[in-house]
C-alpha cells in the first residue's frame, strides 16, 4: 500500500540524535501506527470516545480498580491540573527545590494553578519526611499559605530514584499531617524499569493520591494523563481540566497513544532501553580522566562535571544542555531511540575534546 501523499517535506536529518533531552526523540513507530488505527470516521469529542473509554481499563490494570485517567496535552498541564485538584485556594505544595514544577514550568503551578510552592533544598532531588517537616507547619496561620500537598518526582530531576519504601514513608508522613501526595511521573516508566517493579508498587500501593503520568518522554507524540488514584482526594477533575485549557477535543488521539504504550509492554521496553543506554554512557564516561559523574545513574540521565570549554566544543558536535553552567555541570539524556553507536560516538568525541 502506498503511503498517503503530503505536501510536507522532511527538514531534518533523521539519523542525527543528541543527548539534550528524551523529548527530542520522535514518536515510536508503534505509537504512530496506533494513531493511524484511531483515525478515520467520527468519534464523539472531548473524551466520550471509545479509545478514552478503553484507556480506563488499561489504566486500572496498572494502578488498581479505582484509578481514573484524565488525558491532557502535556506534562506541565498534567501537574497544574493535578495540583489544583488537591489544593484549596489558600493551599501550598511542598516540593524539592529542584522539582520540575518549581524550576521548569515558568511559574505555571503558581500563576495558573493559584497555589504556593514551598521548596526544600535536597542533596539528590529526593524529599524525606525530615525534609518535608522544614515546610510542614503553620496550618492555622492565616499569614502563611497552608501546606496541603507533598509533590515528589519519580525519577527525580537529578536522575535518582525513590524506593517504594521511601515513597510509602513520605505518604504515611504526609497523610498523618492531613496532606495529600502528588507524584510527577514524567519518567515513571524509567523508574519502574530500573526498580524492576510494577508502577503500582510505588504509586497507589505506596499511598500516592494523584499521579501525572508521562507519555511524551517514553515514545508518545504528545499527551500525558492525570491519574486519580484516591477518589476521595480530588474534586471536580473534569472542570479543572477544562478550565486549565487541557481538554482535548479529539482526545482519542491522546488516549490511543497511551494505550499503545501501556496495553502491553512497549512502555517498559522503551524505558529499559533508554536506561541501558544511560548505563553504557556512564560506564564510558567513568573511564575518561577529568570528567566527574555527580549523581547515581539510576534512570536515563547522566549528570557530569567537566571543563566548560570542553562542554562548549562538544555541544557543537552533539546537542546537550548545561544543568549548572557556572559549576560546569551538564546533563546527558538517553531516549528510547538512542543507539549503542550514538553513545560510542559521543564518548569518542568526549575523549577527543578532553585530550585537546
Amino acid at each position: 500500500m502506498n503511503p498517503p501523499k503530503t505536501d510536507a517535506r522532511r527538514h531534518h536529518d533523521p539519523e542525527v540524535r543528541g543527548f539534550a533531552s528524551d523529548n527530542y526523540a520522535g514518536a515510536h513507530p508503534e505509537v504512530l501506527a496506533a494513531l493511524a488505527v484511531a483515525n478515520g470516521g467520527h468519534q464523539v469529542a472531548y473524551g466520550e470516545d471509545v479509545y478514552t473509554e478503553n484507556l480506563q481499563r488499561v489504566i486500572r490494570s496498572h494502578f488498581g480498580a479505582s484509578a481514573e485517567a484524565f488525558p491532557v496535552f502535556n506534562g506541565t498541564g498534567a501537574n497544574v491540573v493535578a495540583l489544583q485538584a488537591v489544593t484549596d485556594r489558600w493551599g501550598a505544595v511542598i516540593c524539592a527545590e529542584s522539582a520540575h514544577i518549581n524550576v521548569d514550568e515558568g511559574g505555571a503551578p503558581e500563576r495558573v494553578g493559584g497555589l504556593k510552592l514551598l521548596t526544600v533544598p535536597t542533596p539528590d532531588g529526593k524529599l524525606t519526611p525530615e525534609l518535608i517537616d522544614r515546610q510542614a507547619w503553620g496550618w492555622e496561620d492565616e499569614h502563611r499559605a497552608m501546606p496541603q500537598v507533598v509533590s515528589i518526582t519519580q525519577s527525580t530531576e537529578l536522575g535518582t530514584l525513590y524506593t517504594p519504601d521511601e515513597i510509602r514513608a513520605i505518604c504515611e508522613h504526609a497523610h498523618a499531617h492531613g496532606m495529600k501526595v502528588h507524584l510527577d511521573g514524567s519518567r515513571i516508566a524509567n523508574a519502574a524499569a530500573s526498580l524492576d517493579v510494577p508502577m503500582r508498587t510505588f504509586t497507589n500501593a505506596a499511598g500516592v493520591d494523584i499521579l501525572s503520568l508521562g507519555g511524551t518522554k517514553n515514545g508518545a507524540l504528545f499527551g500525558e494523563a492525570v491519574v486519580v488514584l484516591n477518589q476521595d482526594a480530588v474534586r471536580r477533575m473534569k472542570h479543572l481540566r477544562k478550565q486549565s485549557m487541557q481538554l482535548a477535543s479529539k482526545m482519542r488521539f491522546v488516549s490511543v497513544q497511551l494505550e499503545a504504550l501501556l496495553a502491553k509492554d512497549l512502555w517498559l521496553r522503551n524505558a529499559r532501553h533508554a536506561n541501558e543506554m544511560a548505563q553504557r554512557l556512564a560506564e564510558g564516561v567513568r573511564a575518561v580522566h577529568g570528567v566527574e559523574i555527580l549523581y547515581p545513574v539510576q534512570a536515563n540521565g547522566v549528570f557530569a562535571r567537566l571543563p566548560h570549554d570542553v562542554s562548549e566544543r562538544l555541544q557543537k558536535r552533539f546537542r546537550f544542555y548545561f544543568w549548572d553552567e557556572g559549576a560546569g555541570v551538564v546533563r546527558w539524556m538517553c531516549a528510547f531511540d538512542t543507539t549503542e553507536e550514538d553513545v560510542d560516538a559521543f564518548l569518542a568525541a568526549l575523549k577527543e575534546e578532553m585530550a585537546r
